[in-house]
């Protein structure tokens, strides 16, 4: 699925399960805890904190793919195109760090 789809897809979904876009301040809330949800999966089973049981089964691929689908409601609502942005923010990151990562030493 490219971007673009996913964008189409997730449109049609909340225009037809969803009923509606829920207004982009709660989008912003709900993408925070979304990303607060992967963060409390990689600092528990990748970091140095324990992992509780009750979290042992939480699927990481499922708590990403809500981050990515809010991440969409917010794009398409506020009429933001993700491919071109996507795109364009790869040249920007191109032109500005074209040597910079390699030139870091703490890469080597």
């Amino acid at each position: 699925m490219t971007i673009a789809e996913a964008q189409n897809t997730v449109d049609h979904w909340i225009n037809t399960v969803g009923v509606r876009y829920f207004d982009e301040l709660t989008n912003m809330a709900m993408l925070t805890e979304e990303v607060g949800e992967v963060a409390r999966i990689i600092a528990r089973r990748y970091g140095e904190q324990s992992e509780k049981e009750s979290d042992k089964n939480k699927d990481l691929g499922d708590e990403l793919a809500d981050v990515l689908f809010v991440l969409i409601c917010l794009a398409n609502q506020t009429g933001v195109n993700l491919t071109e942005a996507l795109e364009k923010n790869l040249d920007k990151k191109s032109i500005r760090d074209s040597t910079r990562h390699q030139e870091n030493k703490k890469l080597k």
